[in-house]
């Protein structure tokens, strides 16, 4: 079941800037990740979705509802979390929950403090002297607290330390065990790779690639260092390849799916040392953010 329908959009701003006939699908029960490089149309989408604005061309549908003229009916089962988050400063960070909570109609309050004690949140301090990752807790926190069945994530772990982003990457995968549908835009790989189920990467307002994050990963490469005896013996070794790099006895080579070839032909000389680096997600996606030579 296809909880979100993102159809053919087009949100032309003029110089290049917008969305342009964009189609994915968010299925029930899985986090698509979202990415792309600052400007590439990912808030532009997410905008959309949430019936803040109208494409010029296009449907965008979630639950099988128009996402603008059936807005107020989405939100009702709906958690959103801004990339910027628009905060009463004169309000305490509790005070800002519970009006949050005032606007969804929330008569049970008992999620808040499961959230807070799991992000170590204090909310009783006034906002506007509260520091980013502060405020991304108390946004955090409202997010969740109605346990709604789709989110919709903008950067949820800008401003967190890594002891906290470990955290909501836990609490992700939690949700998704739950059943719950998550979009999730991020610049955090890691906490997309651990997470997603699959990825949609957009550059210039276009889907340049949806696939699942295992297929994705798959495609990433290897780096090998391997250290030999003798400068000769190296050098014998890198001979066999197109793309070795020597230097003294150390060989360093890009390997892909001939991994196997690689070990088989390494177990024939001495070795001191060998080092196996693996393409880092972020790595790999700059393949498609990188421009025309690297399509």
């Amino acid at each position: 079941m296809q909880m979100m329908e993102i159809n053919h959009i087009t949100k032309d701003y003029g110089k290049n800037r917008g969305v342009f006939d964009l189609s994915f699908t968010v299925k029930k029960g899985e986090i698509l990740g979202f990415l792309g490089p600052n400007g590439a149309g990912k808030t532009t989408t997410i905008r959309q979705l949430l019936g803040f604005i109208r494409p010029d061309s296009g449907t965008v549908s979630i639950m099988g509802k128009d996402c603008f003229d059936q807005a107020d009916q989405i939100q009702q089962n709906l958690g959103y979390l801004p990339g910027e988050i628009a905060f009463i400063d004169s309000m305490s960070g509790m005070e800002f929950i519970k009006f949050a909570a005032k606007m969804k109609k929330m008569k049970d309050l008992g999620r808040v403090s499961e959230l807070m004690e799991r992000f170590e949140l204090d909310a009783n301090g006034k906002i506007k002297k509260m520091s980013k990752g502060m405020k991304q807790k108390i946004g955090i926190v409202c997010a969740f607290m109605q346990d709604p069945d789709i989110l919709i994530l903008d950067e949820p772990t800008s401003g967190l330390d890594p002891l906290m982003q470990n955290r909501f990457v836990e609490l992700l995968i939690e949700e998704k065990e739950r059943g719950k549908t998550i979009l999730m835009s991020s610049h955090i790989f890691e906490e997309v790779e651990k997470t997603c189920d699959r990825a949609a990467i957009i550059r210039e307002g276009r889907l340049v690639a949806v696939d699942s994050m295992e297929k994705l990963c798959s495609g990433k490469k290897k780096s090998m260092e391997i250290t030999f005896e003798g400068e000769e013996m190296a050098k014998a070794f890198a001979g066999q390849f197109a793309q070795a790099d020597v230097k003294g006895s150390c060989v360093t080579l890009k390997v892909g799916r001939n991994l196997d070839q690689v070990i088989k032909r390494v177990g024939a000389y001495t070795i001191t040392d060998l080092d196996i680096h693996t393409q880092s997600l972020e790595e790999f996606f700059l393949h498609f953010y990188g421009g025309n030579e690297n399509d």
